[in-house]
C-alpha cells in the first residue's frame, strides 16, 4: 500500500545499484511496475467475485482449490510476519542509533523494538481508520522531501553530468552490469498494494474502491520509485553513482546515498529530519503489514484452520484477539537474535526480508495462475485480456523474478550460501505445513459438520 513507501526501502535501492546494473537502476522499477501492474489487472478482476480478508489465500482457493489455498494462506501470514520482523530489526537499530546520537543514551534496540510493539497492537485495535491517518501523516512528510528533491533537482538540469536520461532508461543502460538483481530489488519495493483487497470488507463498495486503490497504489509506487532513483543517480553522476552507492554500503550506512545529495540540495538540516523521517516510514510500513497479518488470522480463525478465538472483533469491528497473536508471534525472530547478541540489521532485517520477497513472489505466480483457472471455470468474467492474456503474461514475469530471487537470495540476504538455502526452504516448508493442516482439519468434525 502506498503507506509502506519511502526510506525503508533505502537498502534496497542502494544494492541495486551497487550489485545491479548500477545508474540503470531506475529502468528496474519501470520494469518491476509493469510486472506487478499485469498482475494486479487479474487480482482486481478477481476481486470484484470475491471480496474477503484472506485476499491472495481466498483468491487462489477459489482457482486451484481449497488446500491450496490454505497452504498459501500459511505462506502469506509467514511473509507477513517476516517483513514485519524484518522491519522491527531495522527500527529498532535506527531508533536507538537516534536516542543515542540526540539524547547521549544507549538503549538497547530490542527494547525500542518491545516498545514499538506495544504501540502498533494499540493502534491496529484502534482500527483502520485510525492506522491509515497515521500513515498517512508520517509517509506524506517523508514523500514531500524526496518529491521536492527530485522535483528540484529536474528543474535544475540534474546533476553534474546533466539528467542523463539515456544512462538510465536506454536499453544499455537497463540491460548493463546484473539487471535482474536490480529486478528484484525493485519488485520487493512494491510489496503492499495487494492490503486493499484485505482491507475490502471494511471499505465502502469494495467493487469500485479496491480496483481504484489498487491500480493508484502500483502507479504511484512505481512512478515514485522511478522518478526519485533517477534524480538520486543523476544528483551523483550516472558516471560515478554505482561507486558512491558503494562506499555507503562499506561504510555501514546505506541511507548516507540518499541522504547526502538532499543535505547539498536544501540543507544541512535534512540530515536531522531525515533519520526520523526514516524510523516513522519504517513504523508506518510495521503497523500497515500487522494489519495485514492481523487480517489474515482472522479469516484463517473463521475458516476453522485456525481456533475461532481469533474471529473476536471489538467495538471498532477490528480483529483484536487475531492482533494479539500476531503481536506474540513478531516477538519470537526478535529475540531469536537478540539472545546470541547477533546485528539486527545484518540478520533480522536482511534474513527476514529476503524470506517475504520470496514468499510473496510464490503468491503472486499462484494467484495470476488462480485467476486464469478460476475464469476459464466459472466464466464469470470473459473479458480475455483481465482473466486470461494480462495474467498469463505477468505470471511468466514473476516466475522470471522468483529464479532470479533464487539465483541471487544470498546476495539479497548478506550471507553465505548455505544459510541462503535453509532459508529459502522454509517458504516451500510452510506451504506443505498448510496444506498439511488444512487436509486434517477437514477430515475432522468441522470439515463434516
Amino acid at each position: 500500500m502506498c503507506g509502506e513507501v519511502g526510506d525503508r526501502d533505502d537498502p534496497l535501492r542502494v544494492t541495486a545499484v551497487v550489485i545491479g546494473n548500477g545508474a540503470g537502476a531506475p529502468a528496474a522499477y519501470l520494469a518491476a511496475g509493469l510486472v506487478v501492474l499485469l498482475f494486479s489487472i487479474g487480482f482486481v478482476a478477481m476481486g470484484r467475485h470475491v471480496v474477503d480478508a484472506g485476499a491472495f489465500y481466498t483468491y487462489i482457493g477459489k482457482g486451484l482449490g481449497r488446500s491450496t489455498g490454505s497452504g498459501s494462506a500459511a505462506v502469506a501470514l509467514f511473509a507477513y510476519c517476516s517483513i514485519q520482523a524484518a522491519m522491527y530489526g531495522l527500527y529498532g537499530a535506527t531508533v536507538s542509533g537516534l536516542v543515542e546520537h540526540y539524547a547521549d543514551v544507549h538503549i538497547a534496540w530490542w527494547v525500542w523494538t518491545l516498545l514499538t510493539m506495544v504501540a502498533v497492537q494499540v493502534l491496529g485495535a484502534a482500527g483502520i481508520e485510525m492506522g491509515a491517518k497515521l500513515l498517512a501523516v508520517f509517509v506524506l512528510a517523508e514523500f514531500s522531501i524526496l518529491i521536492a528533491f527530485a522535483l528540484v533537482t529536474f528543474f535544475k538540469g540534474g546533476g553534474p553530468e546533466g539528467l542523463g536520461f539515456a544512462d538510465s532508461f536506454s536499453p544499455g543502460a537497463a540491460l548493463q552490469g546484473a539487471p535482474g538483481v536490480a529486478l528484484m530489488f525493485a519488485v520487493a519495493s512494491m510489496f503492499g498494494f495487494e492490503a486493499t483487497a484485505i482491507y475490502g470488507e471494511e471499505a465502502r463498495e469494495p467493487r469500485r474502491t479496491v480496483p481504484r486503490a489498487t491500480y493508484l497504489s502500483v502507479a504511484v509506487v512505481t512512478c515514485f520509485f522511478a522518478f526519485t532513483s533517477w534524480m538520486l543517480v543523476s544528483a551523483h553522476g550516472a558516471s560515478r553513482a554505482t561507486e558512491e552507492a558503494g562506499k555507503a554500503l562499506e561504510s555501514g550506512d546505506a541511507t548516507s546515498w540518499v541522504f547526502a545529495p538532499i543535505a547539498a540540495q536544501f540543507g544541512a538540516w535534512t540530515g536531522d529530519v531525515l533519520p526520523v523521517l526514516l524510523a516513522t516510514s519504517l513504523f508506518a510500513g510495521i503497523l500497515a503489514f500487522h494489519n495485514s497479518a492481523n487480517r489474515y488470522l482472522f479469516s484463517l480463525g473463521r475458516e476453522g484452520l485456525l481456533p475461532h478465538g481469533l474471529t473476536v472483533l471489538n467495538r471498532r469491528h477490528s480483529p483484536w484477539v487475531a492482533g494479539i497473536a500476531q503481536t506474540v508471534i513478531a516477538v519470537g525472530p526478535g529475540d531469536a537474535v537478540r539472545a546470541p547478541g547477533k546485528d539486527p540489521v545484518l540478520t533480522l532485517f536482511s534474513w527476514f526480508s529476503g524470506v517475504a520477497v520470496l514468499g510473496i513472489m510464490l503468491l503472486y505466480f499462484l494467484t495470476s495462475v488462480s485467476v486464469v483457472v478460476f475464469f476459464r471455470r466459472s466464466r464469470a468474467d470473459t473479458r480475455p485480456w483481465n482473466t486470461l492474456i494480462a495474467p498469463v503474461v505477468g505470471a511468466l514475469g514473476i516466475a522470471g523474478a522468483i529464479w532470479l530471487i533464487i539465483k541471487n537470495f544470498a546476495t539479497l540476504i548478506g550471507g553465505d550460501e548455505t544459510t541462503a538455502v535453509w532459508l529459502q526452504l522454509t517458504v516451500p516448508a510452510v506451504l506443505i505445513l498448510g496444506l498439511v493442516v488444512a487436509r486434517l482439519t477437514r477430515r475432522g468434525p468441522t470439515a463434516t459438520g
